[in-house]
């Protein structure tokens, strides 16, 4: 094994403290509004790190660490000019805001509540399917992790029976998550996620410490020099030949953030569980600045991962490295475990203790959040519409629950199973999310701003992007080597539904919808959560998305957003200027890298401290709420008719 007794101690400890936090929070959910939104009553601060962690699962480290060998540091520069797109998604509550004025409980429950019952259902299906697709290869990528980083034996004796690792640590994973559900539904997952989002901070703040302190960094730039001119891994200008992560890879990432904005339905509880509108609305601005710690590890380990591997002053580690790779069964397998087998030969003593504890505490996180929101959307959205009653609490937590322990039974069937020849994880992500997501976007955004929207066409915007979708896993399963990956098969059917969408909504006649009664505005505000927009805010404020609502603390938030987003533009733009006038040097660019990662270290530690501080006031907050509001029965997600 990989890791000494005090490694495993900090992976118990680290586990015993998640437990307890379930615990604690079991007791507080007593409604089927508790269970699938934790009675809607989620700070910002508490919803920032809790859907943060239930994002970042085992197999997002893995994904992240697979990608960022291949690009190295040049993704970054351009993901610059992506926070100027997501700060202007934030600030102004795109989709987010408006979806929480309708206070539907589900995704598919606002396609009803704009068009039809049968197009919840199918729409329900759509997404569950892709869902549990999607979510079918968490397990397996996990598994893979846990036992080839922590060292574990491919079978071990119990009882007198030979058991293999890889099923028993994929059990004993999804094990856990389905307890931590059952407890106490997302009361038990915001509150554990919380905790485990605090942890992997640190952690991640810790780990680019060390490697910032305790490795060359001549090094890093000698070995990242070795990449052909045009596939560069240092300067961002110089990767016409990079294979899939590339320019392109990029521009259809910023298009889908736009027009996926809440599309993906893993962590959907985290968008009806704010206790206000407005409150959701400043979490996602939080959440601009939630993960630097994070995104820093993840660029950093990988890049230190590729010089192990290709420097000669390391030329021992890459040795034991490469005896494991040959041990593993297919590249696929091998791309995704060769940094975090170099990980494993690399980290001290306690601080592979601390990376085994944080990704478990991502693993479980993830796999907590995915098994409540597929499980939930089964219920709610296919099974409650087609039997057109509403259940009694107590038949809808039995349906809740046996839902969640179906798709633990069947992603743990499909990692078995499902042979792992597929591309990068990333692709496999974005092809699987694409047979909801692909047609999904036209839907919410047509649904939630244009009231010309009609159901045909949102059929018709479904039906497009699920069938690209399809039709692209099955191309790429059997011909890997066909021109157009995952990334492309997703932007052909973001592109194809939203023509769609439009066309079908201007050709036909359906009457104009009321959104002020869809939102809750107006004379149908909702008497416990009145109009936040309502009164008089001075004009320069409205002028950066700040209404009366805004306190001067969300102002300074609200501002410091800004300035730290367009701080990072400006660079962008004279880096950029500055190249294509002067031209630039790979010294100068490490330079500039070097720079770029105290930068963000810095401001992560300041973050963890604020958000920490912030999320147990929230925390203690949704508590007494939980304790003290009154529950409605009808308050279940079934829409009754007036």
């Amino acid at each position: 094994m990989n890791l000494a007794w005090y490694d495993w101690s900090i992976v118990l400890f680290v586990f015993l403290g998640i437990l307890v936090s379930v615990l604690l929070s079991r007791g507080h959910m007593r409604s089927v509004a508790d269970f699938l939104a934790a009675g809607r009553t989620g700070g910002r601060y508490l919803i920032t790190v809790s859907a943060g962690a239930a994002g970042l699962g085992a197999i997002t480290v893995v994904n992240v660490l697979e990608m960022n060998y291949q690009a190295g540091f040049t993704q970054t520069w351009w993901g610059f000019t992506m926070g100027l797109v997501v700060l202007a998604l934030t600030v102004s509550g795109w989709v987010n805001y408006r979806f929480r004025q309708t206070r539907a409980l589900t995704l598919p429950q606002f396609f009803e509540m704009r068009y039809s019952r049968r197009f919840r259902v199918f729409a329900g299906l759509v997404a569950y399917v892709s869902g549990l697709i999607n979510f079918g290869i968490f397990p397996s990528v996990g598994a893979r992790f846990f036992i080839h980083f922590c060292g574990l034996p491919a079978h071990f004796e119990f009882l007198g029976i030979t058991w293999g690792s890889y099923p028993v640590t994929m059990a004993l994973l999804l094990g856990v998550a389905v307890a931590f559900v059952f407890m106490g539904g997302q009361v038990s997952v915001m509150v554990s996620d919380f905790f485990q989002g605090l942890f992997v901070s640190v952690v991640f703040v810790v780990l680019v410490l060390f490697v910032m302190t305790q490795f060359n960094w001549t090094h890093i730039q000698e070995a990242l020099a070795m990449a052909p001119v045009e596939a560069s891994k240092i300067n961002p200008f110089h990767t016409s030949h990079l294979e899939d992560f590339n320019f392109w890879y990029f521009i259809i990432g910023v298009f889908g953030v736009i027009y996926s904005a809440m599309s993906w339905q893993g962590t959907a509880a985290y968008n009806s569980s704010a206790k206000s509108a407005h409150e959701a609305k400043m979490g996602g601005v939080l959440g601009t600045w939630r993960n630097h710690g994070m995104n820093v590890a993840l660029l950093l380990l990988p890049i230190v991962a590729y010089t192990v591997m290709h420097h000669e002053a390391y030329s021992g580690i890459r040795a034991t490295v490469d005896a494991g790779l040959m041990g593993l069964d297919t590249d696929t397998v091998r791309n995704q475990m060769r940094v975090p087998l170099v990980l494993a030969s690399l980290l001290p003593a306690g601080l592979l203790g601390a990376f085994a504890a944080l990704m478990l505490a991502a693993q479980i996180s993830t796999d907590e959040t995915y098994l409540h929101s597929w499980g939930s959307m089964l219920v709610q959205d296919v099974i409650l519409p087609l039997r057109g009653k509403p259940f009694t609490p107590k038949q809808h937590f039995r349906a809740l629950r046996l839902s969640i322990l179906f798709v633990a039974v069947f992603i743990f069937g499909f990692s078995m199973w499902f042979p792992p020849t597929y591309e990068y994880i990333a692709m496999f992500f974005a092809i699987t999310g694409a047979i909801f997501a692909g047609g999904s976007g036209a839907v919410i955004i047509g649904g939630l701003y244009w009231k010309r929207g009609t159901t045909a066409a949102a059929w018709t915007a479904m039906l497009t992007g699920s069938s690209i979708a399809v039709g692209g896993i099955f191309i790429r399963q059997f011909n890997p080597d066909f021109p157009i990956n995952g990334q492309q098969f997703w932007a052909l059917a973001m592109a194809a539904s939203s023509l769609l969408y439009f066309g079908v909504s201007l050709a036909g006649r359906q009457p104009e919808v009321e959104l002020d009664r869809l939102l809750h505005r107006g004379r149908w505000a909702v008497g416990s959560e009145p109009e936040l927009q309502a009164g008089r805010a001075g004009r320069w404020w409205r002028v950066f998305g700040m209404g009366a609502e805004f306190t001067r603390r969300d102002k300074v938030l609200y501002l410091a957003t800004y300035g730290w987003t367009f701080f990072w533009g400006a660079i962008f733009g004279i880096g950029t200027l500055w190249h294509w006038l002067r031209g630039t040097t790979d010294p100068g660019w490490m330079a500039f890298w070097r720079v770029y990662i105290w930068i963000y270290v810095v401001v992560a530690v300041v973050v963890l401290v604020i958000f920490t501080i912030g999320g147990f006031r929230d925390l203690g907050r949704m508590f007494h709420s939980l304790k003290h509001q009154e529950r409605r029965e009808d308050d279940d997600g079934f829409i009754r008719e007036p």
